[in-house]
């Protein structure tokens, strides 16, 4: 759903450009509640993971195909506020380095892809934990729900900008039942590929998972008759922990990535996204305009020079992966020592007790 240069015209862009600014700014203020030193790391790594995923298209009707948003991954892994920060990162360095999204438009897709993704599927992640059992299952089910929710969510909001700043004229409904459409499909795959990861993760380090802390009933004692909350048990060890140090999880994690986006990606599917199947289906692409980096050596996901597609595209992905990594664990790292700085506590969270 990334939105190219032109669809959206100058005063809502910079409008939005506005609105981005302002929640990425609050969101390093959030995000140093939510990083402590081991989900730091973990942040850096996710925003990689979901650059690798996001080269994944997938199919999703005749001759439309969709990727993941990963508003709800972000989100429910590390904490609503980090997660912005993820997908803001991962946005810019698409729009740099690949030429995939405009940059007059990086506040539409920000705001979009980043801010309505994420609030939307959280806010419902963590009503849906509230009324279902304490399991680690009831966060892998809602994860579904959430992240399946947010992408049509997106596509609204999409369809909201376009109205007061589309740059051709087409008929509003037109495109809001294409793009709703569209996306409730796309939607399916994004939760598939959220309570997957989610899953996965909880099931070696459930600590770990921002989404998961706080979910544990206390333990109940019968004394006198009544119940009592028995006293906490100490924290085990980390290498105690199921699946080790963090340390473990970020190797596997990277490796998973690079395999992603270095060898996968040659797999995924070459039919446009929803928005530009929609964007050219009803005319919206019109006044389209070329990339500002668009000669850029990695646009179009391949590195220039390089005839061998597959080569080419991996590369290019492995090379992804890896600015993603560094410049989102590099500010990750800084937001974290901000927080220590400022005497904050480390804030860990509890690990939930339910068996999925």
């Amino acid at each position: 759903m990334h939105v190219p240069d032109g669809f959206i015209d100058v005063p809502v862009s910079v409008a939005t450009g506005v609105v981005a600014a302002g929640a990425v700014a609050v969101s390093l203020r959030g995000a140093r509640r939510e990083l402590d030193e081991r989900t730091a790391p973990l942040a850096g790594l996710v925003a990689a993971f979901i650059f690798a995923v996001q080269m994944l298209n997938f199919p999703v009707a005749a001759g439309t195909s969709g990727h993941l948003l990963g508003g709800a991954l972000a989100a429910i892994l590390v904490g609503p506020y980090t997660g912005v920060l993820c997908i803001s990162v991962v946005l810019l360095m698409q729009g740099i380095l690949f030429a995939d999204g405009g940059l007059t438009a990086l506040g539409v897709n920000i705001t979009d892809m980043a801010v309505v993704t994420t609030v939307v599927a959280y806010a419902l992640f963590r009503g849906l934990v509230k009324v279902l059992p304490r399991t680690r299952r009831s966060v892998t089910v809602s994860s579904f729900v959430a992240a399946l929710v947010s992408v049509p969510a997106a596509a609204l909001a999409f369809t909201a900008l376009y109205a007061i700043g589309g740059t051709t004229d087409v008929p509003l409904g037109q495109v809001l039942t294409a793009m709703v459409g569209v996306h409730v499909l796309i939607g399916i795959g994004e939760a598939a590929i959220t309570a997957l990861t989610v899953g996965a993760v909880i099931a070696v380090r459930p600590d770990l998972v921002y989404g998961a802390r706080g979910l544990s009933a206390p333990l109940k004692l019968r004394v006198g008759g009544e119940l009592v909350d028995a006293a906490p048990a100490a924290p085990a060890p980390v290498a105690a922990r199921s699946g080790g140090s963090p340390r473990t999880l970020w190797a596997t994690g990277l490796v998973t990535a690079l395999v992603l986006a270095g060898f996968v990606s040659f797999y995924a599917s070459a039919s446009p996204d929803g928005l530009e199947k929609v964007a050219a289906d009803h005319g919206i692409d019109k006044k389209t305009e070329e990339h500002a980096t668009a000669d850029s050596p990695l646009a179009d996901y391949g590195v220039k020079d390089i005839t061998n597609a597959r080569i080419s595209g991996g590369l290019a992905g492995v090379i992804g992966v890896g600015a993603t990594v560094v410049v989102g664990s590099g500010i990750f790292w800084t937001v974290r020592r901000r927080r220590t700085a400022n005497g904050a506590g480390s804030g860990a969270g509890t690990v939930p007790a339910g068996n999925a």
